[in-house]
């Protein structure tokens, strides 16, 4: 992994000290100059208890789990190293029946736990205080690593004398170094019956940013159970180390001023606060939306229950039962023997949000806006707080909702607008060098934008050049002296539970398809026509998106008709997005076959939600979406899933040195037919006398 999770691995074991640590981050960064967390409440976490089927566990039910599991007879001798304790969350036909006031169904824990190099997949009831199922090495691969297994596998090269005779020889002091564990990715049988990491090191004299000084060519290959060195390989050493000039990316640090005009100030004020509110800790509700928010220990965050009111009575309407980003695969274009197992799983190797530190105030998150922590269990099954991981807030940024003027060719002189408002659901994840920004964003027309950001650090490359050589001979461009930036792709795999008024639902592809004028018919040659095909198994509804075939992709309710006639629906509207171009046989692509295809459909199933598999470490692709999707079941007015991939491809450049600005791009949930007319046609205009009155401190 990177720095940024060693350094989160020392924050979590002094987290665990302080249960209650969520108010006391709080209380501390509310004395900041500028910020304050307004009317937010401080939240006790030691004392929470669930409200509703789908809340996380507590840290009253974590310490329970472990309890249980502490009394449990195959664990009496030895207590497993725990990778993962979350919600089991119910059968979704018991939650879309329960109602505020309502029991609960039982509460259930699903841990993912590794003893004697085993996986253990258990499931604990909490009611019943018992383990109800366990299951040893369901699959190929290993839970997510652990702060545990990042932080010894970072130290295990210190005690290895090749590492240490490279080291001297290249005049590095290991007080300088730093070592991280990257995954190792699968690469056929010899690399099977152990868990393996590639550790490689960094310096960080002179710079905090030490992955723009990469010690080329030098990779060990660790066990991570026995820590012992199994491969040691130093390829580089001609390669010098590039130097800290200028790679320093922190405000205080800059010692020159930016060459721009200086920007003021800017600031959304909301004299009467925020429109939206949180119930019952998870509960969101804003304008015409209601849905059930929470942070994950793999997910990051995930949205759910997601409700929007109709437009002509009130009442609310089932958009989507659930939605997260189930996987990120990140795969690296380079062979060399210290680079071509760079194949990244960031979701289901090191889990996005065990990667999301606290959140910036005023610079991730607007003035009002509402914050929640995560919670978490550590490698000994213990309870910590991740806090401030998600925010709430509105946004408005001058765009306009709709809008109509009448006067040049007529007699009515119309000017009609409206301000576009909506509500961001944010978390940010660090997965070492990468920052990854995921925003869901709700608008009161019913669309939902969901948008995926890029920034922090390239891994790249050391190199012997100063300038840009005959760069078809290397893997990347030259980003800055003695650094290449290797090309890589993102890939972003989205679980989308899409209950369009009901759980029972179709996949409809609205295809274009070019037509031709008939001889005498018309002045035209050739127009457009929409032509619906409804997938009837999961294989019709295996998409690759096609620039000259173009095609809308419906998600519609036969049942449900509107007043026309036309099935309620939503529609997934691409942005611009890459598709994976690594052979099918390839192992990274094996592993990471669920980008083959943009869009895929699969009946829902409670245990398929992770797109990379359950245990996805080392996992050699035999419990993927793509793996599912071959029994190509029926999907025709179904319960069924869609999954979305979001893509990029990145050529680096100078720019991006030494941190990148962010780049962006995602997709959108529209309703098709699911209204009867424009919902917010009936929306109020911005007027003066609702605003508030800034002055500036002096004219300019």
């Amino acid at each position: 992994m990177e720095k940024t999770s060693c350094l989160h691995f020392c924050f979590i074991s002094c987290l665990v000290l302080f249960i209650i640590v969520g108010s006391w981050y709080r209380s501390s960064i509310s004395s900041l100059p500028g910020y304050s967390l307004q009317t937010q409440k401080p939240i006790y976490h030691s004392a929470e208890t669930p409200h509703h089927p789908l809340d996380p566990l507590t840290v009253k039910e974590i310490n329970r789990v472990r309890t249980i599991l502490s009394s449990y007879e195959p664990f009496s001798f030895t207590f497993p190293t725990i990778h993962t304790i979350l919600l089991d969350e119910p059968d979704k036909v018991q939650v879309l029946k329960w109602r505020k006031g309502d029991p609960f169904p039982p509460r259930k824990a699903q841990v993912l736990a590794l003893l004697n190099g085993q996986s253990h997949v258990l499931n604990v009831d909490l009611d019943s205080i018992r383990v109800t199922s366990h299951v040893i090495n369901p699959r190929s691969g290993y839970p997510m690593l652990s702060m545990d297994d990042i932080s010894a596998a970072s130290k295990a090269p210190f005690s290895n004398a090749e590492f240490n005779k490279s080291i001297a020889a290249r005049g590095v002091s290991s007080s300088e170094l730093i070592c991280l564990p990257p995954s190792a990715g699968w690469f056929g049988p010899n690399e099977e019956g152990k868990r393996v990491v590639k550790v490689l090191c960094f310096s960080n004299q002179g710079t905090p940013n030490f992955y723009m000084r990469p010690i080329e060519g030098l990779v060990m290959t660790v066990d991570l159970d026995t820590m012992e060195v199994l491969k040691f390989s130093d390829t580089g050493r001609d390669i010098p180390i590039p130097k800290s000039t200028d790679t320093d990316y922190r405000y205080t640090a800059q010692k020159k001023e930016p060459q721009m005009e200086p920007l003021n100030p800017i600031s959304i004020e909301q004299p009467k606060g925020p429109s939206f509110r949180v119930e019952d800790g998870h509960i969101v509700k804003w304008a015409n939306w209601v849905f059930h928010l929470k942070a994950d220990h793999r997910a990051g965050l995930v949205i759910s229950r997601v409700m929007v009111r109709d437009s002509e009575n009130g009442e609310l309407r089932d958009v989507m039962y659930k939605g997260f980003a189930s996987e990120f695969f990140v795969p690296y274009m380079d062979l060399d023997e210290s680079w071509y197992f760079k194949s990244y799983m960031d979701a289901g190797e090191f889990g996005l949000g065990m990667s999301a530190l606290p959140l910036v105030p005023l610079n991730d998150c607007p003035r009002h806006s509402y914050y929640m922590d995560g919670i978490f269990a550590t490698p000994d099954g213990n309870p910590f707080v991740q806090p401030n991981m998600i925010c709430l807030f509105e946004r408005y940024t001058g765009d306009i909702s709709w809008r109509h003027s009448e006067g040049l060719l007529t007699d009515f002189q119309i000017r009609e607008a409206r301000p576009k408002v909506t509500l961001v659901a944010r978390m940010a994840a660090s997965v070492g060098n990468y920052d990854y920004i995921f925003d869901w964003e709700f608008q009161t027309d019913g669309l939902i934008n969901v948008k995926v950001g890029l920034s922090g650090m390239l891994m790249v490359k050391g190199s012997p050049y100063h300038q840009a050589p005959n760069q078809d001979a290397m893997s990347g461009p030259l980003i800055s002296e003695n650094l290449i930036g290797v090309v890589h792709d993102h890939f972003v795999t989205f679980h989308l539970d899409i209950d369009i008024d009901g759980a029972n639902n179709s996949f409809v592809n609205v295809n274009l398809v070019k037509e031709r004028s008939l001889p005498g018919e018309s002045p035209r040659k050739s127009y457009l026509k929409a032509k619906r095909k409804i997938a009837k198994t999961e294989k019709d509804a295996q998409i690759k998106l096609k620039l000259y075939d173009p095609s809308e992709f419906h998600m519609i309710n036969p049942s449900k008709r509107s007043r026309l006639g036309n099935p309620t629906g939503y529609k997934i509207v691409p942005g611009g997005t890459a598709a994976s171009l690594l052979d099918h046989s390839d192992p990274p692509q094996l592993r990471s076959a669920f980008t083959n295809s943009q869009i895929w459909v699969t009946p829902y199933n409670k245990s398929e939600q992770w797109a990379g598999g359950l245990l996805t470490y080392q996992s050699r692709g035999d419990d993927t979406l793509a793996v599912w999707s071959e029994r190509d079941r029926s999907i025709e007015n179904k319960d069924i899933v869609l999954w979305y991939t979001l893509g990029f491809h990145h050529i680096p450049c100078q720019e991006d040195f030494p941190v990148m600005p962010t780049v962006t791009s995602g997709f959108e949930l529209k309703p098709v037919n699911f209204f009867e007319s424009n919902p917010i046609l009936r929306a109020a205009p911005a007027f003066e006398k609702d605003l508030p009155v800034c002055r500036p401190s002096a004219s300019p």
